[in-house]
């Protein structure tokens, strides 16, 4: 009777078979899982890898544990009584298929470690390989893509590469973004362009701030006010960008602001006050140069000395350059190894633009407006020293001293006071 049971029941024996087979790739998937995986992971925690939360959680040993649910199936399916030849072919070609899928996931966790581990290196920022590591899981994918058709439709890989020819231009069009992308990484890496870490500036894409990834087809800035700024790779290449690396590994950073001066207040120095400024340590020195060089030049014009607009006389626009340039190369803030010079740029409607040029002796950002804010505090506040006055548009108050109304009041008030 049990002997004849699946020629008399073949549905049943049918089922009963795929249950079986079906508890034996839960089996299967439980043993792998629950015991070669746990032993494997006592394994690993004996290693850096197995103590690191950050690798582990990319599932390597758990994508690899899922083939072999898929191995038993296409194993077992073929001792499954009574199916259809075309039904064992497909559960079999759908198991190998998924078998390929989890391998290349597997591949790529296996990527992402590897891309992991490298940028913890001390030089990883100079040279960045996620853009690769991208490419390599792209051809993987696209590797088990075609494996996978070829698998579900029972033909050979070659059947379809033989096609891939007809389909270059298709593909070049689909994947044309990516390798515009790749060319320009390689290309920035190459020329070491741009590096994680460094602080760039990209108007056009509204970009002010430090690089903090460099992926396949995108770079990411995170801006100063600490928003992100997702940029094309190859925006790098075609549109203009300041890489402040130079600023920052130089040690200096730039001072260049100009004082305006109104014009009207700048004339020259009366001896008495030329013996008052000759007390001020900056420029004791200096005029004591000046006033024996100047004195050399007068005295060789003999008789047309004696008219004023013959001579040469100092200035308090010229001894305050000279201050403002002792003062810089005395000032514990400015690098000393750099350029240092106080000039003189064309007239303006502004006034004449007197411009400090110099470099702080940091690249810190807080820092370097300390430094210079110091320099313009002191610069501003010493001016009358030199009767010279700062260029400042009106303001309504100025206007208002300046107003008929209230000089003809003025007048009123002091003539009756006069008066009385």
């Amino acid at each position: 009777m049990i002997a004849n049971f699946p020629d008399v029941h073949p549905v049943l024996t049918t089922g009963i078979a795929l249950l079986a087979l079906a508890l034996a790739a839960l089996f299967a998937n439980y043993v792998v899982k629950a015991l070669l995986v746990r032993a494997l992971n006592r394994v690993l925690t004996l290693t850096a890898y197995g103590r690191d939360p950050e690798l582990r959680r990319h599932g390597l040993v758990e994508r690899l544990a899922n083939v072999m649910p898929a191995l038993v199936i296409s194993s077992g399916i073929a001792l499954v009584p009574n199916l259809p030849a075309f039904v064992v072919v497909v559960i079999r070609n759908v198991s190998s298929a998924f078998m390929i899928l989890t391998v290349a996931m597997a591949v790529s966790a296996a990527l992402n470690i590897v891309d992991t581990l490298y940028h913890r290196r001390p030089d990883a920022r100079l040279k960045p390989i996620k853009g690769y590591v991208q490419v390599v899981k792209i051809a993987v994918y696209v590797i088990a893509a075609l494996l996978m058709i070829a698998t579900l439709i029972d033909r050979s890989p070659l059947i379809l590469l033989s096609g891939l020819g007809a389909m270059a231009a298709v593909l070049i069009l689909v994947f044309q973004d990516t390798l515009l992308s790749l060319v320009a990484g390689i290309q920035i890496s190459s020329t070491d362009m741009v590096r994680v870490g460094d602080w760039i500036e990209m108007p056009g894409q509204n970009a002010d701030g430090d690089v903090v990834e460099i992926a396949l087809h995108t770079v990411k800035v995170q801006n100063f006010d600490k928003t992100i700024t997702t940029i094309p790779i190859r925006k790098l290449v075609t549109d203009p960008v300041k890489n402040w690396r130079g600023m920052q590994e130089s040690g200096g950073r730039r001072i260049k602001r100009a004082i305006y001066l109104d014009q009207t207040s700048i004339r020259f120095l009366a001896p008495e006050e030329e013996e008052r400024l000759s007390k001020l340590e900056r420029l004791e020195t200096y005029l004591k140069r000046k006033q024996a060089e100047l004195s050399e030049w007068n005295d060789k014009l003999g008789e047309r000395a004696r008219i004023p607009a013959n001579t040469r006389r100092a200035t308090n626009i010229g001894t305050f350059r000279a201050y403002v340039e002792d003062y810089l190369r005395n000032h514990p803030g400015v690098h000393q190894g750099m350029t240092i010079m106080v000039r003189q740029l064309p007239p303006q409607p502004e006034g004449l633009p007197l411009e400090i040029y110099c470099f702080a002796n940091t690249t810190a950002w807080a820092m370097y407006e300390g430094i210079q804010s110091d320099i313009f505090d002191h610069l501003l506040a010493i001016l009358p020293e030199f009767d010279l006055r700062v260029f400042q548009n009106p303001s309504g108050r100025d206007l208002q001293a300046l107003s008929p109304g209230k000089a003809f009041a003025e007048a009123i008030t002091s003539a009756e006071s006069g008066v009385r």
